[in-house]
């Protein structure tokens, strides 16, 4: 081989060497960027095409009111999910389709756009329940031809459900698709209700299919805490009752109210009205609203009415709106003037019809004024000249200074979402903006806003002994095993007002109650304080708000209400339209928390009696035995076989009983007598004329009540005997604007 040969050689295999070197420095570039820089994202990639890992939703924790009644539960369900880069042509993909809105009714056009993903986990549906997972599953199973198994999956998951529906809808809120809590308690508390998902890892093989159990791994969910609410379910049932009732005898736009215990700042009840369905929260629950939402042409337009509406329905009203307080605020003002000195009891007034109050002529409800008043008088007749006197006495520095101590500058700090939050020169005047005029107007409650929340834990300051409490809704949180792992412990924010100045604004507002505008929440032998008020809406001409806060047994106080009746039509004032509801609904409550009635001499006249037990005696007996009341006896038999009213019914004397002495006699019925507008007299003799018994409620203390409710309605057919409940109120002296 020749020189030139020889050197050739050498250059080709330097060439060589240096591409080898190069390949080989390539390749080990390759290994580093592939083991090191990127071996963690690679390592991923590779056990998700190895692995298929199934999240199991935990079992969020259950609700529960006072006494352990499930308000909110979660139960078993399943999950449906598709694999759709297995599916290999249109006709599997027509018969995914089908399979999954025959049987577990899926929309098919979101279905179809699902299946054409290039993606190997796409969800369905979850919360299915358990007869649509196995129509499912009978479907793949009648098709296992089309290998349908190895496209669409079924896991484990929850529902929600709510047993009471639209019971306590405002406290409670309810859970998006993905089980997070939106609106109330379950939004508030969702990270102690969701608890901790499982996941069930399985191997797959080279065909992408799942491998047998032994290559399975789960890892169970663990459920979330559950919750205890100081919400009562009876009481809550009460509270909701008397305001449904209200929306339908006033009219009105909205009804809210809170029940709180005024010890502990712990809510009993709580309600906006009208509310919605826990378990259909996107349903417009008002079927006007969504009649009108229906008629809307416009799709845009629409769509937005229906989102307002949404909202609208899921607001807590008692927490997250402010309005003016009205004369109901008047408490507040006498408290604060009690305590720094500047009136007493002797404190005397006298009203002309009005007040200068700088360039503006302030006038009382009541033309022609209420002349010379004692302090307690002045809050009985809800005067504003009075007040405004008072105000001006007690200067800008004290009336702010208690405004504050009251809580009305601040949250309550209450354990649900979207308090309203009070802003200086917004909701209420600053110490610094603060003139005559905002002052004078601030006295009698008008000018600023409050939360209804806020002002009835003022209230119940009063009813206390002058603590301010931080309101709550959950008492207590439990484990899985209902174990007590934290429990609330009520807050006293601080000490307002003295226990001697409580108590004499107590005394004061059983007055207002007994015999000034609010008479129409009085019950007898129940002792109820309280203050009523009418307040127009700001920016809203002739619209108004009704409300009544108060609390009882007056000398003992254990539960404070607030009532407001939001836009009522026709009669507006609050002690027209919101004591009654306020007395009615105290009398259920107090009597079912089992406080005993204290009469005095002059209501002892409209208290009921016990009906004595007449069966099994002879007609001759029972006459005997039930002297005072009007015997009426159905059939020839010589022995009582039953009675109506039943034993231990509460009537009045003079009342009607039907004795019945043949098993086979028919029962007797007669038609219910109107005893709209009737005095007690006259509803009485009526009732009993008609063969019925009447049992009085609401206002009986004053001479010029009149009936304006009936608990069966007039001219329906009832049996002889039956206790007819007749709702008595006074429309004289109850105006407060």
């Amino acid at each position: 081989m020749n020189t030139r040969s020889k050197k050739n050689l050498r250059i080709r295999a330097t060439i060589a060497l240096y591409i080898l070197l190069f390949a080989f420095v390539v390749c080990v570039g390759s290994l580093v960027r592939v083991g090191l820089i990127h071996g963690e994202e690679y390592k991923l990639k590779a056990e998700k095409n190895q692995l298929l890992d199934t999240k199991i939703t935990a079992e969020r924790g259950t609700i529960y009111d006072s006494n352990m009644n499930v308000l909110a539960k979660s139960a078993s369900a399943w999950l449906v999910y598709i694999i759709p880069s297995k599916i290999s042509d249109d006709t599997q993909r027509n018969l995914v389709v089908e399979a999954l809105v025959s049987t577990i009714g899926a929309d098919e056009e979101s279905v179809r756009a699902k299946t054409e993903k290039e993606s190997n986990y796409v969800k369905i549906a979850g919360e299915v329940e358990e007869d649509r997972k196995n129509a499912l599953q009978s479907f793949i199973k009648e098709h296992k031809d089309a290998k349908l198994n190895e496209i669409i999956g079924i896991d484990p998951d929850t529902k929600r459900y709510y047993p009471y529906s639209s019971f306590a809808s405002s406290i409670i809120g309810f859970v998006n698709s993905d089980d997070i809590g939106t609106n109330g308690i379950e939004s508030t508390y969702n990270a102690e209700l969701t608890g901790v998902s499982g996941r069930i890892v399985t191997a797959k093989n080279a065909r992408q299919k799942k491998m047998s159990s032994e290559y399975e791994m789960t890892y169970e969910a663990q459920q979330g805490e559950n919750l205890v609410l100081t919400i009562d379910e009876v009481i809550q049932y009460y509270l909701e009752q008397s305001l449904d009732q209200a929306l339908v005898d006033t009219g009105a736009k909205y009804a809210y109210g809170i029940v709180m215990d005024v010890d502990t700042g712990a809510i009993l009840g709580m309600t906006s009205k009208p509310d919605f369905d826990l378990n259909s929260p996107n349903a417009i629950s008002n079927q006007l609203v969504a009649q009108r939402i229906a008629e809307i042409l416009d799709e845009e337009e629409r769509s937005k009415e229906t989102l307002n509406a949404k909202f609208a329905q899921w607001r807590n009203r008692t927490i997250s709106d402010t309005y003016e307080p009205g004369s109901v605020f008047k408490t507040i003002v006498v408290s604060a003037a009690l305590e720094e000195n500047i009136v007493s009891l002797d404190t005397k007034f006298t009203c002309v019809g009005g007040i200068q109050v700088a360039n503006h002529y302030q006038k009382c409800w009541k033309p022609g004024g209420h002349g010379t008043q004692t302090l307690t008088q002045g809050l009985m007749n809800s005067c504003n000249p009075f007040f405004i006197t008072i105000g001006q006495r007690l200067g800008k520095e004290n009336f702010f200074k208690y405004f504050e101590a009251f809580g009305f500058t601040e949250k309550t700090g209450i354990d649900l979402p979207a308090e309203a939050n009070p802003v200086a020169n917004v909701t209420y005047h600053s110490l610094e903006s603060m003139g005559i005029a905002e002052l004078s107007s601030s006295s009698f409650g008008q000018t600023f806003q409050v939360s209804p929340v806020q002002m009835i834990t003022a209230v119940s300051a009063i009813a206390n002994g002058g603590k301010l409490m931080q309101p709550y809704v959950v008492d207590s949180i439990l484990d899985s095993d209902n174990n007590v792992i934290k429990k609330t412990t009520p807050v006293v924010k601080r000490q307002v007002i003295s226990e001697k100045t409580a108590s004499t604004v107590a005394g004061m507002m059983e007055q207002v109650v007994s015999i000034g505008t609010g008479k129409n929440a009085y019950v007898a032998g129940y002792h109820v304080a309280g203050k009523t008020g009418t307040s127009e809406k700001i920016g809203k001409e002739g619209a108004y708000i009704a409300s009544f806060a108060g609390f009882a047994p007056a000398n003992n106080p254990k539960i404070s209400i607030l009532v407001a009746i939001d836009e009522p039509v026709g009669a507006h004032g609050g002690g027209v339209v919101a004591a009654p509801i306020a007395g009615e609904i105290l009398e259920k409550i107090l009597t079912y928390l089992n406080i005993e009635p204290q009469y005095e001499d002059s209501e002892m006249k409209s208290i009921s009696s016990t009906t004595p037990s007449l069966v099994g005696k002879t007609v001759a007996q029972a006459r005997s035995s039930a002297q005072g009341y009007v015997i009426k006896v159905v059939g020839s038999g010589g022995e009582v076989v039953s009675q109506s009213p039943a034993a231990d019914s509460q009537i009045r004397s003079g009342g009607v009983i039907v004795l019945y002495t043949e098993e086979t006699a028919e029962k007797q019925t007669a038609v219910v007598p109107d005893f709209t507008n009737m005095t007690m007299s006259q509803a009485n003799s009526t009732a009993v004329n008609a063969g019925f018994n009447i049992r009085f409620a609401g206002t009986t203390n004053a001479s010029e009540v009149a009936c304006y409710k009936q608990s069966v309605a007039a001219n329906t057919e009832a049996e002889l005997g039956s206790v007819i409940t007749v709702y008595f109120r006074s429309t004289v002296n109850v105006q407060d604007a």
